[in-house]
Order: C-alpha cells, then sequence, then structure tokens
C-alpha cells in the first residue's frame, strides 16, 4: 500500500449558512487539498460530520468527490460504526470501484472487550472487497485498540493493511511500530505527533490541518520520511500553535474556521457541534494572516 505512505487528510463537509452543504465549496477543498501536494483524500471520516448527514447527503459528499478528484489521488472511504452487521452489510452492498482502502473506526459506544474489538473487525476483513486500514480513537470510541490486538488482526488477515492511530499515546505508538508486520502501515491520527510518530517508523498522518496547509504540512511529512529531521521540526513548530488552536473547541469546527479565513469555505458545522467562539476566530485569523504573507 505505498499509495498510503504520507498525507491523507481527512475532508470535512462544508456547509451553508442555512446548513445545505454547499458543493462549490468542496470542489474547492478537494483541489486545494489536491493542489496543495498531499498523497491521498479521506472520506467521510469523522471530521466529515458524517454522524449528521442523511444517506442522500452522504452519497452526495461522496460523488461529488470522487468526481472532483477525477483519480488524480488516491481515495480511502470511511466505512465503519457499532453495528457490526451493518457494515458488513454495507461492505457487500457498496461499489469500492473508485476507492484505494477504507478506513474503520473501533466500536464507539459499545465498549467491546479486546476480545470483541477483534471479532468485529475479523468479521469486516472477511466481507470487504478492498484493504481495510483501522482506526483507533479512544477520545471518541471510549476504548482502546490494545497493540496485541492490532498485530493479531494484521497477522491473521492480509487485507488489513494499516492503522490509523489516534490515542496520542506515544509509547503505545512505539509498540505498534516495534510489533506490526513489515509492511503494515502504521498512520499516525494525530497532527502534533504526527512527525514524530514517521521518524520513529510511522508511515505518515491522515490529518486534519493538513487540509488547511496541505504543501507546508505534507512537505513536513515527506521530509521525515526522508530522515530530513532539522528542517521537518522547522515546519512542525511553525504549525504546533495552530494544530493546537484548531482543536481547542472541537473537530471540525477550528479547521472550519480555517477555511473561512482562506476564503474556501464558511465555517458553519452542525449541532450539536457550535462553530469556534469569537476569541479562538480571532487568533485563527491572525495566524492565517500571518501564514498567507
Amino acid at each position: 500500500m505505498q499509495s498510503l505512505i504520507g498525507t491523507g487528510v481527512a475532508l470535512v463537509t462544508p456547509f451553508k449558512k442555512d446548513f445545505s452543504i454547499d458543493i462549490e465549496a468542496l470542489h474547492r477543498i478537494v483541489n486545494f487539498s489536491i493542489d496543495g501536494g498531499v498523497e491521498y483524500l479521506v472520506v467521510m471520516g469523522t471530521t466529515a460530520e458524517n454522524a449528521t448527514l442523511t444517506q442522500n447527503e452522504k452519497e452526495l459528499v461522496i460523488n461529488t468527490i470522487v468526481e472532483v478528484n477525477n483519480g488524480r489521488l488516491p481515495l480511502v472511504l470511511g466505512v465503519g460504526g457499532n453495528n457490526t452487521m451493518q457494515v458488513v452489510e454495507e461492505l457487500k452492498t457498496r461499489d469500492f470501484s473508485a476507492f484505494e482502502a477504507i478506513l474503520s473506526v473501533s466500536p464507539y459506544y459499545n465498549k467491546p472487550t479486546q476480545e470483541g474489538i477483534y471479532q468485529h473487525f475479523k468479521a469486516i476483513a472477511e466481507a470487504s472487497p478492498v484493504p481495510v486500514v483501522l482506526y483507533n480513537v479512544p477520545g471518541r470510541t471510549s476504548s482502546n485498540m490494545a497493540p496485541s490486538t492490532v498485530v493479531r488482526l494484521a497477522n491473521d488477515f492480509d487485507n488489513v493493511v494499516g492503522i490509523k492511530e489516534a490515542a496520542g499515546d506515544m509509547a503505545q505508538a512505539l509498540q505498534l511500530i516495534k510489533n506490526v508486520p513489515k509492511d503494515f502501515l502504521v498512520i499516525s491520527g494525530d497532527d502534533m505527533i504526527a512527525l514524530p510518530i514517521v521518524l520513529a517508523g510511522g508511515a505518515g498522518v491522515i490529518s486534519v490541518i493538513g487540509q488547511g496547509f496541505p504543501k507546508e504540512f505534507s512537505e513536513m511529512i515527506r521530509l521525515g520520511l526522508n530522515r530530513k529531521v532539522n528542517e521537518a521540526f522547522k515546519t512542525q513548530y511553525l504549525l504546533s500553535d495552530c494544530i493546537d488552536m484548531i482543536f481547542e473547541q472541537g473537530n471540525p469546527a477550528g479547521i472550519k474556521h480555517v477555511f473561512q479565513s482562506l476564503g474556501i469555505a464558511d465555517n458553519t458545522v452542525r449541532l450539536p457541534l457550535v462553530s469556534v467562539e469569537e476569541s479562538l476566530a480571532d487568533r485563527l485569523d491572525k495566524f492565517v494572516k500571518a501564514a498567507l504573507k
């Protein structure tokens, strides 16, 4: 899966002020990321606010991104949930011809045991017609996918090819990198520690900030992959304040305000999320203005 080495971006779903999907803005966001040099695009991840989209809206977003991308970059589709049978049914019925792989989140809310997590992904691996990238984000799922479970899945299923690791735990990331099979991709799901994970042997990142600053962030990751450490950390430190800010009041409220500052899309989010407060908006505006000089 060489196509998933480097920077992938978890695309937002832009809304108009009336909360309808802004298709023109979605065109701009996709092209901005591609023109900025990212390696691949992730469709319908958490950052897309997919929990607040109807099924028809999801299909509209997916079809629009496929059309705008027009085969230029690999696409990864988010297909996950806490109802295993429902996820398996989608895998059996959806057309994946436009997609390189799926990104599948560890079951949320149910809080399964490690054996339950293994059996969930076993069912997904056996049903999926495309490679599977696991997604561990305990801050959202309320349960951590242990490295031993990941290693077990990686060894048992050839089509389980990687993990987006977003526990925010560098020690856990190191344990994964050390113990997974040679070609298994450990992908950072945390923008702030993406570079350290790459330098430790990780394959890259699925990023939020990377769609707001695609040129700078993707080049930083490429520098890290090429072991140009000092140059890479210059960009890390330039972007670190903004990385903190875009998550300060929730994702994707922060990155959507970056898009508003860039003139690419409105900062509207759907309830229960709300737009960033004025004080944070001012700080983000100042950062973007300075970055554009």
